[in-house]
């Protein structure tokens, strides 16, 4: 019986359409787990979706590269995408003007935070001087984030997989910790989440409020652009 499952899983992995098509049902799963829990940020639906892909992927020997082979198409729309987050901005646009002041300053304070903690807690915790740079630009999207590392010195792989873990950890605890601390303007929730959490943060802003998923993606752009500056400035001054 298990020969003939592995045969029939071999017999679909050699249709383009069966790792994309298992994607989309993971990830209406996770929209399902999420919409029956009430919207509850814990309950997000990309990490219940990446952790049945994972157990799928291991339960069936299948490598990622012949998975992201697959899915490939999945990746290709993160261009449009972004691009995409445009619109919400442009019908925002006189909130974000009358904001700009605030929004510069915030960014900043937000940027710095995020560098210098990261690497403070690397330290503390005995990391050596490769892991300072590939946890540096954690809370930048990947492929600005895999270049800064890579100019750096870094390891750009390690620095892919810190990118994702702090995005989804953003997405899911991030609107807790605001609620927490009493942050209540959609605008100022979007725009520490797309700081904190690039793509993955704005994404579930976009969800939830179009104000805030407007303001995220405006963070989560600005914030590659100073951390790809200024990163390697102060690095390479300081060391």
């Amino acid at each position: 019986m298990t020969d003939r499952l592995e045969a029939l899983w071999l017999h679909l992995g050699d249709s383009p359409l069966l790792y994309l098509s298992l994607t989309l049902v993971a990830y209406q799963i996770g929209l399902y787990c999420y919409e029956k829990s009430g919207r509850k940020p814990l309950v997000n639906p990309l990490p219940i979706a990446v952790v049945l892909i994972i157990t799928v992927l291991l339960l069936t020997g299948t490598s990622y590269e012949r998975y992201f082979e697959g899915a490939y198409f999945l990746h290709f729309l993160l261009g449009p995408a972004t691009v995409a987050l445009a619109i919400p901005l442009y019908r925002q646009f006189d909130k974000v003007r009358r904001s700009a002041f605030a929004i510069l300053v915030s960014l900043l304070i937000g940027s710095i935070t995020s560098v210098v903690s990261s690497v403070l807690i690397a330290w503390v915790l005995g990391g050596s001087e490769m892991s300072f740079l590939s946890l540096a630009p954690k809370s930048v999207t990947t492929p600005v984030a895999m270049g800064i590392t890579e100019v750096l010195g870094g390891i750009p792989s390690l620095t892919a997989v810190l990118v994702v873990i702090t995005g989804i950890l953003g997405a899911t605890l991030g609107p807790l910790v605001l609620n927490l601390v009493g942050v209540k303007g959609w605008a100022a929730r979007g725009l520490a989440i797309g700081t904190a959490a690039h793509g993955l943060g704005t994404a579930r802003k976009l969800q939830v409020n179009e104000e805030a998923g407007a303001f995220s993606g405006l963070a989560m752009g600005l914030n590659a652009l100073a951390t790809a500056i200024l990163l390697p400035i102060v690095w390479f001054w300081l060391f």
